[in-house]
């Protein structure tokens, strides 16, 4: 079987997905990131007044038609207790921003515009026109308009706005859940002393977390012995908590212990592909089990980051109708970049920012797969395409940010 290019591998993977149905009604507090699932309209009107956008002197705009004209200063107006009266000829009311402008009033004189003399009298240096720093009635919106429509990401100013229409609770598209399989007589749990021929389990909690950050909830199932069986139970919990992907970390290959491709095919998996045209991370399987989506990522800690990143991060997104993170970026390579073979590669780099304003990445001297520190230390992937040239330094390359700069 010849190998997957990886953007065909991604167009595959994203085809065979289903977007969130499943919809849940949660308070406003705790919808931040989350798909509007139904039109929000607003439930009243804002601003529910005419409000004054400055301090100063509410007024009528005849009355300071001219420079110098002079007005009795009647009554106070301040956010949440406005005048009662009402403004007549050569009258002016003191106001704060966002105060209720008084009936009769049609402008807002600034208060350093104003000259005040004794007895409540101020003096207009400025000549204004009707309307002038006064907010009307539903500039914001109106009751019952459809402000946010479906699919509206509630970012923070989307927040602000669903807040503003008085919506407690919103209607919003379930998370994926995610299901995690970390499989391998050799992992035990973090915390544990590993024997002699074993290590800690460490993957999940990147891949978790990338999963988590893209949109979706998690369940860990744990660490399964590389047994047909015990995978088998572990594949059937995920299908019984209703998981919408299926991660598995770890044999899914096809070596004499890599069981986890055969569990899942006999467990009802049809298998889409497996066997990327990537370094790290080639022993990439994906599938579907039901309606859900299976995604058999590497055991090695680095290979299952990337591929992560690659794969799980943009599939996360679309099934929860989030935009997809954009990382493709390009930057400056500092050292010359070898010829490549037949698979993209993705080379761990550092970025700084030149005086010119340019990003240059340096690739560390080493790129095993199994350094897990040297990923850490990161800041971007450089992506060398299958059979790519080499290039000098001081070339443009193409890479993967894994933080912003």
């Amino acid at each position: 079987m010849s190998l997957l290019p990886v953007e065909q591998a991604q167009e595959r993977l994203i085809a065979g997905a289903r977007r969130m149905a499943r919809t849940q009604t949660i308070p406003l507090g705790e919808a931040g990131g989350r798909a509007l699932a139904a039109p929000l309209a607003a439930r009243m009107t804002q601003p529910p007044f005419d409000n004054s956008a400055m301090d100063g002197y509410a007024v009528r705009a005849q009355d300071v038609s001219q420079l110098g004209n002079r007005l009795r200063v009647i009554g106070e107006s301040a956010a949440g207790r406005s005048f009662p009266g009402v403004v007549g000829p050569q009258e002016a009311v003191r106001i704060f921003t966002g105060a209720p402008v008084p009936a009769g009033a049609d402008a807002v004189l600034l208060q350093e515009d104003a000259v005040r003399h004794e007895n409540g009298v101020i003096e207009n240096s400025f000549v204004l026109a009707r309307g002038r720093h006064i907010r009307p009635r539903g500039q914001d919106f109106v009751t019952h308009e459809e402000v946010l429509p479906a699919g509206t990401i509630l970012d923070a100013g989307n927040l602000v706005v669903a807040a503003a229409m008085n919506h407690s609770e919103v209607t919003v598209y379930a998370r994926p859940l995610v299901a995690l399989i970390a499989t391998g007589d050799e992992l035990v749990p973090v915390g544990e002393t590993p024997g002699p021929d074993q290590i800690i389990a460490s993957s999940i909690f990147g891949v978790s977390q990338l999963a988590r950050e893209a949109g979706a909830d998690i369940i860990d199932l744990g660490i399964i012995a590389d047994d047909h069986t015990a995978i088998g139970n572990a594949v059937a919990r995920a299908r019984a908590a209703g998981a919408d992907i299926v991660v598995t970390l770890g044999g899914a290959s096809v070596g004499d212990h890599d069981l986890v491709q055969a569990a899942l095919v006999s467990s009802g998996m049809e298998l889409d592909f497996w066997r990327i045209a990537m370094r790290p991370g080639k022993p990439l399987m994906v599938g579907s089990l039901g309606d859900a989506r299976v995604l058999g990522l590497p055991g090695n800690p680095v290979s299952s980051m990337v591929c992560a990143l690659l794969f799980l991060e943009p599939l996360v997104a679309y099934m929860s109708r989030r935009p997809m993170r954009t990382r493709n970026a390009t930057a400056i390579a500092a050292t010359p970049l070898s010829a490549n073979d037949h698979r993209q590669d993705h080379l761990r780099a550092t970025l700084h920012r030149r005086d010119d304003g340019e990003l240059e990445a340096h690739p560390f001297s080493q790129q095993d797969s199994s350094q897990m520190k040297i990923f850490a230390r990161s800041d971007c992937l450089v992506v060398r395409p299958p059979r790519a040239a080499a290039v000098e330094a001081g070339a443009r390359c193409a890479i993967l940010m894994l933080r912003d700069r």
